[in-house]
């Protein structure tokens, strides 16, 4: 049985240890000899950086490394290139003069490396002369190959100042490439987010962008066709494991869980690093989402935390991909570029690409949206086994006095300084909360006469919520609260009713329960009912 290659990048270290390889070689040998400049984005740990390794492989000549694997046999002859490899992810970018003197600092172990002589001090400069020096050193055309490009920007997405300066000293750093293009055979730049060409790559007009070409969709991750190609052994070995006699399939339960990824609406892929991981610690787990914090997409979501509820519905264009700046971007394609999203379908349209995205599999949804959680309440620690049996249970039996109870203390434990005063807060938190809990809520749901804020379907019984929230001062009397709190429901049960949001299920046979909450902040919630039999 293969060995697994844990945190392992390095291609010629997983082929001569016997590690499993998924053989992505025939893309490899079509990049090679497609086009000159590529980019590609895909998310953090799915599988970038040994694509690039095995380039880089490739392009040194030693072509005995993939004598197991396609390009092999392909006709390729393997010539050998000068190699510049930067990964910009071990790049130091807390400012742009943090970030200038690390450039600085890692052409310089290159310089020294091929005994060359290169003195300036600025790294555009130095990056140029490298080129320059390598191709007169061995009389051949430089590869450039740059890993996480978009890091130093990522890395402070809510802090613009920083992000705009770090961004400046990367588009002079990566501008050099296009005055070098009589000295280049070819240039490979990978990232998570499609900051626009213009603000990063100008005049890199010719920088092929392979994102979402359908002939590279599978070029990272695992196809699901290979799953048993690649782990059978290691799926037979789990059967015997203590923690899975008595799973009755464990490649749907795999499939569940770290599957769903897509660039072309058709093929599904797996997660590489959490697959990996699955194996190795033998049971299910967020291995991918707990691998690194996404701060600035929580900091995005808090600060209009309206656009999270509907977010697996999100419809995406092909310019709003091309189109992510820093001082203005858009939630959805970025949790897509991040790996929060994926495709669902693609839409076709006489003037556009259309997008429609989903949130990938298990892992992702129930990971992050504990951290949403988090976020909007400072919350780290939610009971979920004993909390969620007790709201399950109030929801089966209707009893939705038992629900408001656990609401009003959850609510009450928020601190004071994270309530916004936003519906849509406390619609989002409401929504996130019942999200970890494992129920699964549709929000904003178009009808006939209006949009539903949310649907809760059981075996015999359907919800339909509506929540409002009113601005309340914090030494409002009883009196003037329960008048707001009066207000507010009065609204939302006689908008369930006057649009008629239940009509949808009459005849289902199901039990129609309308629920109208209302929020006044820190806690204050007052929940009101109406059922009748479907």
């Amino acid at each position: 049985m293969k060995k697994l290659p844990l945190g392992i990048q390095n291609f010629k270290e997983i082929i001569e240890d016997d590690y499993v390889y998924v053989d992505k070689t025939r893309y490899v040998y079509d990049l090679i000899n497609g086009a000159k400049y590529y980019f590609l984005s895909r998310p953090r740990r799915f599988g970038k950086s040994l694509l690039l390794d095995t380039i880089a492989e490739a392009f040194k000549g030693n072509k005995e490394l993939f004598k197991e694997l396609w390009i092999y046999d392909s006709g390729y002859d393997f010539p050998r290139h000068p190699i510049i490899r930067l990964d910009m992810s071990n790049i130091s970018n807390k400012n742009p003069e943090t970030l200038e003197a690390a450039l600085l600092f890692d052409m310089r172990i290159r310089i020294k490396r091929e005994e060359l002589d290169i003195t300036d001090n600025d790294p555009s400069n130095v990056f140029k002369s490298l080129i320059l020096a390598l191709y007169e050193k061995y009389n051949q055309k430089v590869v450039v190959l740059i890993d996480e490009y978009d890091m130093p920007i990522l890395d402070h997405i809510t802090e613009l100042e920083t992000a705009e300066a770090n961004r400046k000293v990367i588009k002079s750093f990566y501008g050099i490439l296009k005055s070098m293009d009589p000295y280049l055979r070819f240039t490979f730049i990978t990232g998570v987010s499609k900051f626009t060409k213009t603000s990063i790559f100008s005049g890199l007009n010719h920088l092929k962008d392979i994102t979402m070409l359908e002939k590279y969709a599978n070029i990272c991750g695992i196809p699901v066709d290979s799953l048993e190609e690649y782990f059978s052994e290691h799926i037979e070995n789990l059967k015997t494991h203590k923690r899975f006699v008595h799973c009755e399939n464990i490649r749907n339960r795999i499939l569940e869980w770290y599957d769903g990824y897509s660039w072309d609406g058709e093929t599904k892929l797996l997660n590489p690093f959490s697959l990996l991981n699955f194996f190795d610690a033998a049971k299910f787990s967020g291995f991918w989402y707990s691998s690194g914090s996404p701060r600035f997409l929580l900091d995005l979501i808090k600060k209009k935390p309206e656009t999270y509820t509907n977010i697996e519905k999100s419809k995406i264009s092909e310019p709003m991909l091309d189109s992510v700046d820093i001082a203005n971007i858009t939630l959805a394609p970025l949790l897509f570029q991040t790996g929060y999203l994926t495709v669902r379908e693609i839409q076709f349209t006489s003037n556009d690409i259309i997008y429609h995205t989903k949130i990938p599999n298990h892992e992702v949804k129930m990971a992050f949206n504990v951290h949403i959680l988090a976020a909007l309440t400072e919350n780290d620690n939610v009971e979920t086994g004993m909390v969620r049996t007790e709201v399950v249970e109030a929801l089966k039996t209707g009893d939705l006095q038992k629900l408001l109870e656990i609401l009003r203390g959850f609510f009450a434990s928020i601190p004071y300084n994270l309530h916004i005063d936003l519906e849509a807060y406390y619609h989002s938190v409401f929504y996130t909360f019942m999200s970890v809990l494992g129920l699964d809520m549709a929000v904003e749901v178009l009808v006939a006469k209006g949009r539903v804020d949310a649907i809760l379907e059981l075996e015999d019984k359907v919800y339909i919520m509506e929540f409002k929230y009113k601005q309340c001062s914090p030494d409002a009397s009883e009196k003037e609260k329960q008048t707001l709190f009066d207000k507010a429901l009065d609204e939302a049960m006689r908008q369930i009713n006057e649009r008629g949001y239940s009509e949808k299920y009459k005849g289902s046979g199901k039990e129609i329960r309308k629920a109208a909450f209302a929020f006044l902040g820190r806690g204050d919630i007052e929940m009101r009912e109406y059922n009748s039999q479907a």
